[in-house]
C-alpha cells in the first residue's frame, strides 16, 4: 500500500463520515419540504432542533475531501474542477443557501419566516448533485483529453446514470433522516409521522438502487464487475442487504435506537462498496489513484498533519455530540 492509496482510503473514509452525518441534516431539510398534516409545524421544529447543534460541524468531512483532493491529486482536483464545474457549482450554491437559509429562518425575527423553502429546496437539490457528481466518475463515464472533457461539459455528467445515483442519494439521506428524526421525536404521533417515512423512503432506496444497477452498463466500464465480482463484494453486499433488512425489521419493531445503527451501518457499506469498486481509478478511467497522486514528499507531510489533526478533530466531534444529543435520547429502544 502506497502513501496515494493512504490518501484516497482517507478520503474515502470522509465521505463515508459525510454522508452519514451531512447526509441527514440534507434528508431533514427534505423533510421539512414535504411536512403535511396537523403536525407540520412540529415536524418542522423537530427538524430545526436536531440540525442546530451540528450542522455547521457536519461539514467538516467535506472540507477535508476537498484539501485532500487538492493537496494530494492535483490533476484530478484540476479535471474535476473542469469537467464537473456546472454540477460542482450548483453543490455548492445548494451548500450556501441551505446554511444560510437555516440560520436567517431559525435566529431571524419572529412570525412568517420566507427563508424556509429556501432551506427545504437546497436541502433537496444538493444530495443530487452530489450523487451525479459521484455517478459521472464513476467507472469510464468521465473521459478527458488534455484535462477537458471529451464528451463537453453537459454529457460527461448528464446522463441516465449519475441521475440515477443523483436521486439515490436523495432518497437515502431522506431515509437516513427520517430514522434519526424517529429517534429523536418525543413518544406519540409525530414519532409515528417519522417511523412512517423511514419505511416508505427505505422502500424507495431499495427501488432507486435497483434502477441504478441497471443503469450501471457499458458506461461505468469495469466498475460493475468489480462491483459485483470482487473477492470482497459479496461479503459487503451480504452486510449491506441485511443491515437494510434490519432496519427495516427494527423500524417495524419500533426499536429505534437499533434502526438507526442499522440504517448507519446501510449507508456506510454502500459508499464503502461504491470506494472499494471504484479503485484504482480516481476520476474516470484516466486518472488513477496511483498515477495522479502527488509526489511522496508531498503526501507524507499531509499525512502527517492529517493523523495529528484528526487526534483533535475526533474526540472534539464526539464530545460535540454527546454534549448535545444526550437530552434527546429515548429512555428505551
Amino acid at each position: 500500500m502506497t502513501l496515494a492509496d493512504i490518501a484516497a482510503g482517507a478520503m474515502l473514509l470522509s465521505l463515508i463520515a459525510y454522508c452519514v452525518l451531512a447526509g441527514a441534516d440534507f434528508g431533514g431539510g427534505v423533510w421539512d419540504l414535504l411536512a403535511t398534516g396537523p403536525r407540520a409545524e412540529q415536524q418542522k421544529q423537530l427538524v430545526d432542533e436536531a440540525i442546530a447543534p451540528v450542522w455547521e460541524a457536519n461539514h467538516v468531512w467535506l472540507i477535508l475531501i476537498v484539501v485532500l483532493l487538492f493537496s494530494c491529486f492535483p490533476p484530478a482536483f484540476a479535471a474535476a474542477s473542469i469537467a464537473l464545474h456546472i454540477p460542482l457549482t450548483v453543490m455548492l450554491l445548494g451548500i450556501v443557501l441551505r446554511g444560510s437559509a437555516f440560520v436567517f429562518r431559525r435566529y431571524g425575527r419572529r412570525g412568517p419566516k420566507p427563508w424556509s423553502r429556501v432551506f427545504a429546496i437546497s436541502s433537496a437539490v444538493t444530495p443530487v448533485v452530489l450523487g451525479i457528481c459521484l455517478g459521472a466518475v464513476t467507472g469510464s463515464g468521465l473521459q478527458l483529453v488534455d484535462g477537458v472533457p471529451a464528451h463537453g461539459f453537459l454529457r460527461s455528467w448528464l446522463m441516465p446514470f449519475p441521475i440515477a445515483v443523483g436521486v439515490f442519494s436523495l432518497a437515502l439521506f431522506a431515509f437516513l433522516a427520517a430514522v434519526y428524526l424517529a429517534v429523536e421525536a418525543p413518544e406519540g404521533p409525530l414519532r409515528e409521522d417519522f417511523r412512517r417515512r423511514a419505511l416508505v423512503s427505505g422502500v424507495a432506496v431499495g427501488l432507486i438502487a435497483l434502477a441504478a444497477a441497471l443503469l450501471a452498463g457499458p458506461a461505468t466500464g469495469q466498475f460493475r464487475a468489480r462491483l459485483m465480482q470482487g473477492a470482497w463484494s459479496w461479503p459487503l453486499q451480504i452486510g449491506t442487504g441485511a443491515a437494510a433488512i434490519g432496519a427495516f425489521a427494527a423500524l417495524w419493531l419500533r426499536r429505534y435506537v437499533l434502526a438507526r445503527s442499522l440504517a448507519v451501518a446501510q449507508v456506510a457499506l454502500i459508499v464503502l462498496g461504491w470506494g472499494l469498486a471504484q479503485r484504482p481509478n480516481l476520476l474516470g478511467t484516466d486518472l488513477t489513484i496511483r498515477g495522479s497522486a502527488a509526489p511522496d514528499e508531498a503526501l507524507r507531510p499531509v499525512l502527517i498533519a492529517l493523523a495529528v489533526g484528526s487526534i483533535v478533530l475526533l474526540p472534539s466531534l464526539w464530545y460535540l455530540f454527546r454534549i448535545f444529543k444526550r437530552e434527546s435520547r429515548p429512555a428505551a429502544p
